[in-house]
């Protein structure tokens, strides 16, 4: 099953609560801001699941051990919307590698869209703990795609999905063709529109957090 932030008490519901907020919405930094939180919360909850080892550390006035973490992670966003988040999981796995990839859905005149790559840049992933992140997971198959691409760029040892508000329907795609795959949403929304957006959902986060942009 996935992991839901919100279906336990947290301030992590305030920054989801603010996200949709049409009122707060309006500034673009604080959406911004309450992404990149979200993703260090999601950070520190999948950090848990790490492996760790003991380490040495010498204070000013002794010695200690420390258990640390030891898998190396590689951080993936999903440009642009998916930035902000990113950033966040940065400021605590602080010595990941790091992963971008350009997808994004081509429309066409009958409604339905496609999904495009055009850009993807990444370490090798063999054996590594692979976390993308995404701020909206609806229909999946942006995800899908992404998946599939990184896949080919090495094995991981983990693989987990992190996105913030997800649509049902594409929590249970990458369950049925991902079932190794690790699920992390804030919260999960029961209704796609015919266009494939989530209700209640928050918007098109790529454009709160950066601004409008053309179809061209």
């Amino acid at each position: 099953m996935p992991h839901v932030l919100s279906e336990t008490n947290s301030i992590a519901n305030r920054f989801i609560a603010e996200l949709r907020d049409v009122q707060i919405q309006q500034d673009s930094m604080r959406f911004r801001r309450n992404l990149e939180r979200i993703g260090e919360i999601m950070a520190y909850e999948i950090s848990k699941t790490l492996d760790y080892h003991e380490v040495a550390v010498e204070t000013p006035l002794g010695n200690t051990v420390q258990m640390l973490p030891q898998n190396q992670v590689v951080l993936a966003a999903i440009m642009r919307a998916g930035l902000p988040m990113h950033q966040g999981m940065l400021n605590y796995f602080d010595r990941a590698a790091n992963a971008f990839i350009s997808a994004y859905r081509a429309h066409n005149e009958e409604g339905s869209f496609e999904i495009q790559l055009e850009y993807v840049t990444s370490p090798n992933l063999d054996d590594q703990v692979l976390i993308i992140s995404d701020p909206m997971l609806a229909t999946g198959a942006s995800m899908e795609r992404t998946l599939n691409k990184l896949k080919e760029l090495g094995n991981p040892k983990v693989i987990h999905v992190a996105a913030i508000i997800a649509a049902r329907q594409g929590v249970m795609r990458l369950r049925r063709l991902f079932p190794q795959v690790n699920i992390w949403v804030g919260a999960i929304d029961e209704e796609l529109t015919a266009r494939a957006y989530i209700v209640p959902g928050l918007g098109d986060a790529g454009d709160l957090a950066y601004g409008l942009k053309t179809d061209s």
